[in-house]
């Protein structure tokens, strides 16, 4: 289409009909003879704001925002009572990032035009930008009061919501706009933020599943559907969907490090070490990256490359808790005690759940070893699992020694068991009201204030014993021994309220079928198997026609650990996993063989087959991850000399 050249206009021609003519250009998008014309007036008329403005509209539609900015102004300083003029030149600054400028534009537009919906709802986005949250949400709700179908504001107004921590508001905000446009990608995507917020993951994945049908490549929506599937333990979903984040965002080192960790929840790995590779390389101050890789080199027994990934997360960020305790847990595993106790403590101020229960003891004195007991109170409490408990409360007789009267607090089930231990004063049911005393100490803190070593580990046969009437019991239940009697633990069961467990609960349990090996022997097995759901998948097999040994199941019979310390003294030995059965019968001093993973807890000491701990202890290792046939082999074998 031809321009008109502005020197054939007729010079005679009436600027209101050649100002028509323009906008008539201009709405045809002949943008050229529009603004020769708007200037050939604004050159006779330089005051006139209303060409001033179509000027600036044309800049704008041009991506010339200075330009813009400069002939709106020119504009609004003719004619100041114009609100269209201030919305346009609110408009323009909003471009430019003048956001307060742009708040004071709009804020003159809505006094003169009160239900202009557009004024409010871009005053709202120019405020959420500056961070106004309260004020962004109120003139969100002005929008949608005066158009309650303005998806923009319902979207808007959820996205506020969630800024200021208040996801079920903003939830209701997303329903709203996916009601009246179900197509708009946005609000299912916001949606499913609202819901991750409220750990709701599973619907969380179905919004943003829906996000990514409309627009497949929304980058954010696959990332935060990976994260989703990855709370769900969806790893191989949820692999799939960082994957298609990476395809389009190569460089976010973020999606490699979350692919990462579901690789590793898949034991895959030596694929995750890549993956953490990957974000490191273009990342290298993420030091949850090189934290996650030590924890997969672990896994893989790479014990110097680990320790050098915990090195440098701790480089990155020295504050970081979970690097130093790994670490030390490592050192611990290679009998580097010193340094290991030390950076032990640092569980402390880790985001697990490790230091649960301990919380209010913060008022006391922490005693660590430096303190003179005598004449004092001392609380030993317990902390983690109750095998650390057992494993650890050894040390009470050695606080004992130093004069101080000595209390106990640990669970419930321990509660009988550890009633007599020696040194101890009194045990203390936990949760329950707590006498008056001078100190505390964790348990698993005392090796640190006892300056333990290697070959200073109090390791007597036995510390715990049996409750007589308890055994007495068991053997008249049992009768007289005509072959060696043997008990078995092959989980250690399942907290549901600790999904971080779950991955090494199941590299640590020994699956049911696995006994079946041990058919044929000459022995008589009796399961010390408590817990679900292990208890209840062995009752389920007996009943289905268990094809694998005999094993006598008291289970029913077994109340707490003084019940089930009182049936292993009937036993000749104790076949377990690591769990709290087999500290419980080590501390009894009851021979026994410990099934141990390929990734083993740094307890049992690394490439060791005895534990300096419990004396009685063979430790049978898998020699590769998962590999519980060749143990259990070995067990079998050794079952065969035993009995003869």
């Amino acid at each position: 289409m031809e321009s008109v050249p502005v020197d054939k206009i007729a010079t005679d021609h009436p600027f209101t009909a050649l100002l028509a003519q323009g906008r008539s250009l201009h709405q045809q998008g002949r943008l050229a003879d529009a603004r020769a014309i708007y200037n050939h007036v604004l050159a006779h008329q330089p005051k006139n704001f209303d060409v001033l403005n179509l000027l600036g509209v044309i800049a704008a539609s041009e991506g010339d925002y200075e330009l813009a900015a400069q002939l709106m102004g020119n504009a609004v300083a003719i004619r100041p009572n114009e609100a269209m003029l201030h919305f346009n030149f609110g408009l323009v600054l909003r471009r430019l990032k003048r956001l307060d400028e742009t708040v004071a534009s709009f804020s003159r537009t809505i006094p003169a035009l009160p239900d202009f919906d557009q004024a409010h709802f871009n005053l709202a986005l120019c405020l959420q930008e500056l961070g106004r949250s309260a004020e962004a949400l109120t003139s969100f709700q002005h929008t949608i009061g005066i158009k309650p179908d303005f998806v923009g504001a319902h979207i808007g107004c959820g996205i506020t919501l969630l800024e200021v921590d208040r996801p079920q508001e903003a939830l209701v905000c997303f329903d709203s706009a996916i009601a009246l446009s179900p197509e708009q990608a946005v609000a299912h995507f916001y949606c499913g933020n609202a819901l991750f917020e409220l750990k709701r993951m599973h619907e969380a994945a179905v919004s943003y599943s829906r996000a990514i049908a409309i627009q497949p490549n929304d980058f954010n929506a696959l990332f935060n559907c990976g994260n989703a599937l990855k709370e769900l333990r969806r790893f191989e979903d949820a692999i799939d969907r960082y994957d298609g984040a990476i395809a389009i965002q190569p460089v976010h080192a973020d999606s490699y490090c979350n692919r990462g960790l579901a690789l590793h929840k898949l034991s895959r790995y030596a694929e995750a070490i890549n993956s953490y590779n990957r974000a490191i390389e273009l990342h290298p101050g993420d030091a949850d990256a090189h934290f996650n890789r030590g924890i997969s080199l672990t896994a893989l027994g790479l014990i110097d490359d680990s320790l050098a990934s915990y090195e440098r997360a701790i480089a990155v960020s020295p504050s970081f808790a979970e690097p130093h305790w790994n670490k030390s847990l490592l050192l611990l595993s290679q009998a580097k005690f010193e340094q290991g106790w030390q950076l032990y403590e640092w569980r402390w101020k880790t985001r697990s759940e490790i230091k649960r229960g301990a919380s209010h003891r913060d008022v006391h004195p922490l005693w660590m070893g430096k303190e003179a007991l005598a004449g004092r109170t001392i609380l030993l409490h317990a902390e983690q699992g109750l095998g650390d408990t057992i494993q650890f409360c050894r040390y009470a007789k050695l606080v004992k020694a130093l004069g101080a009267t000595m209390l106990l607090e640990v669970p419930k089930p321990l509660v009988g068991l550890l009633s007599n231990l020696e040194g101890v004063d009194r045990v203390i049911e936990q949760g329950s009201a707590l006498p008056t005393f001078d100190y505390h100490c964790p348990l698993m803190s005392l090796p640190l204030a006892f300056k333990t070593r290697l070959d200073t580990i109090p390791s007597s046969q036995s510390y715990l014993h049996a409750q007589p009437t308890k055994v007495a019991h068991w053997q008249m239940q049992l009768g007289p021994a005509l072959r060696p009697r043997v008990g078995l633990v092959w989980s250690g069961g399942f907290r549901p309220d600790q999904p971080e467990l779950w991955a090494l609960n199941n590299r640590r349990n020994l699956p049911l079928d696995q006994l079946k090996v041990l058919k044929g022997l000459d022995v008589d097995f009796i399961s010390l198997q408590k817990g679900e759901p292990a208890e209840s998948e062995f009752v389920s097999a007996m009943q289905a026609g268990w094809d694998g040994p005999a094993i006598a199941n008291y289970s029913t019979d077994l109340q707490d650990f003084s019940d089930t310390a009182a049936l292993i003294e009937t036993l000749d030995l104790v076949i377990s996993v690591d769990t709290s059965v087999a500290h419980l019968a080590a501390a009894l001093g009851k021979p026994v063989w410990i099934l141990n993973r390929f990734d083993s807890c740094w307890r049992w000491l690394q490439d060791r087959t005895d534990s300096p701990w419990y004396p009685t202890v063979t430790l049978y290792n898998q020699r590769s991850a998962g590999d519980w046939e060749d143990v259990m082999q070995r067990v079998r074998q050794d079952l065969l000399a035993r009995s003869g």
